[in-house]
């Protein structure tokens, strides 16, 4: 099966993006794969600090590797927003394809001396290296009167992403251009700088991911992706269709106990949620 490094270029030659959707049960695991399975599609499922802490890297591991081997399919693991070299280390130690090393509340400085020994150590162990330049979520907007005002300061300046990838190379970009972690919040929706990441795109030849795809305009995304976006992360949508499906099933049954019963119609919504995203991002039928 090909790596990780084959399809990050597969999908920047071929104006696709790959999309990674955040876990923390295997029961959300299932709903995605059966989506990538039915669409044909590679996958990245996403683990934040939080999310592997409770799952186990090494249980995340085993769990990747088994269903790669069950479905043939390019399914790969991603350590998202590694706060400390000593998580990414961790979660390369135990087998991730992928590691995002976010030093983006760092200064430039420290986020480089850091992303730099990360790289260092991924390119021993063949892992490919995300590195973050800009915050997100509220850090980088607000919604006021239900319109979003952007706090300048920490979207990616052009120069900025010209210097740290210059002075890193890391494999792939993750910029902040409007995007957010969430989704409608305050009733709003994100609207992506286009303009902003053209510019970068214009100084750094390195494909892009983009944070906080959940909620983003599909307009958006696919001229994101045509500006050389690779990798697209989801996770409030899927944990949005999980909670509510699974919430809405204990209330309307009450007294089930056999979990596998009432989860079912989770999974199967999750899926629903991965295959509108799967075809957004244009990656059916590229495994």
């Amino acid at each position: 099966m090909k790596n990780l490094k084959f399809y990050i270029k597969k999908a920047k030659t071929e104006q696709f993006a790959i999309g990674q959707f955040n876990v923390s049960t295997f029961e959300q695991v299932k709903g995605i794969v059966a989506a990538a399975k039915n669409l044909n599609a590679p996958i990245i499922l996403g683990t934040s600090e939080g999310e592997a802490k409770f799952m186990g890297l090494e249980e995340a591991v085993a769990m990747r590797d088994a269903l790669r081997k069950k479905y043939n399919l390019p399914i790969f693991l991603n350590l998202d927003h590694g706060k400390s070299f000593e998580a990414v280390r961790d979660a390369m130690a135990a087998g991730y394809d992928m590691v995002c090393f976010d030093g983006s509340k760092l200064s430039l400085e420290e986020n480089i001396k850091i992303s730099k020994k990360v790289k260092s150590h991924a390119f021993l162990k063949g892992v490919v290296v995300e590195g973050e330049i800009g915050r997100f979520g509220t850090d980088a907007s607000k919604v006021y009167q239900g319109e979003f005002q952007i706090t300048e300061e920490f979207l990616t300046k052009p120069e900025d992403a010209q210097t740290y990838f210059g002075k890193t190379n890391v494999d792939v970009l993750a910029v902040s251009i409007g995007n957010f972690h969430g989704v409608n919040v305050g009733g709003a929706a994100p609207k992506l700088q286009l303009d902003r990441l053209r510019e970068i795109a214009g100084l750094v030849d390195v494909p892009f991911v983009l944070h906080g795809g959940s909620g983003t305009p599909e307009e958006d995304v696919k001229t994101a992706i045509l500006l050389g976006v690779v990798k697209v992360n989801i996770n409030t949508e899927t944990r949005m269709a999980f909670t509510n499906t699974l919430r809405a099933q204990l209330q309307a049954n009450p007294d089930e106990i056999t979990p596998y019963k009432y989860l079912q119609q989770s999974v199967a919504e999750v899926q629903k949620v991965i295959e509108e995203k799967i075809r957004l991002f244009g990656s059916e039928n590229k495994a």
